[in-house]
């Protein structure tokens, strides 16, 4: 006999409030709490859909080890909760992981809804090769990052990278210094919404186009793999 959900991974839009599933609403209105990354703009997702019914909890990478127990034993005790990260689905490159890793050592049944990913409609955008790939989430941003870089030059994958507007440049530069300038590139930012945006070229045109730019959005970055 299966067991009842404790947990569920509720993704949601990344951008555009019309990517939310139906069963994930569901999910929404049917829990006790929902952990947030940040309560305002959960807050502002559920007001959207009319979601009254659940508590609204603060969950995010600076209180998600404090609290990661507490919340753990609360399950235990038969309340149902549902994980949301502000976009996308919570546990990549957002906060989760603990608490999901908690859950399953307790023997709590956690379960993960199919949803909204940035990284996969970047992708597949990009006309490099899908099907394999390396997702590496964010760079780090000062140690470690040239070594980092200087492995993944050899990686024969596709890869793609979440950058922030501020450092899409540098990234851009650094890449094309260390990959070579001629290696197949994409750059999508702002996806699911208005102004949406990919670019695709090598990474020194890619490079060019971006130093005069003024960049807004959170972007993603699919890179092709050594050949």
């Amino acid at each position: 006999m299966q067991k009842e959900t404790s947990l569920f991974i509720v993704p949601t839009p990344i951008g555009n409030l019309d990517d939310m599933t139906f069963r994930a609403v569901k999910v929404l209105q049917s829990v006790d709490t929902i952990l947030a990354e940040d309560t305002r703009t959960t807050g502002f997702l559920l007001k959207h859909y009319s979601i009254t019914k659940p508590r609204l909890q603060s969950h995010h990478a600076f209180n998600e080890h404090k609290y990661a127990d507490q919340l753990v034993e609360r399950l235990k005790n038969g309340e149902k909760m549902a994980l949301v990260s502000d976009a996308g689905t919570p546990v990549i490159s957002d906060p989760g992981f603990l608490l999901v890793r908690k859950c399953l050592d307790e023997d709590l049944q956690v379960e993960c809804l199919p949803g909204a990913t940035a990284f996969v409609p970047a992708l597949v955008k990009s006309g490099l090769p899908a099907d394999r790939f390396v997702f590496e989430g964010f760079l780090p941003h000062k140690k470690g990052r040239q070594k980092k870089l200087t492995a993944l030059a050899e990686e024969p994958r596709t890869l793609i990278l979440y950058e922030s507007p501020h450092r899409l440049l540098k990234t851009l530069q650094q890449c094309t210094a260390i990959f070579g300038g001629d290696r197949k590139a994409s750059v999508s930012r702002e996806l699911t919404k208005l102004y949406e945006e990919t670019l695709n070229g090598t990474l020194e045109e890619l490079m060019a186009h971006f130093a005069d730019a003024t960049v807004k959005g959170e972007i993603v970055i699919v890179i092709e793999g050594k050949k």
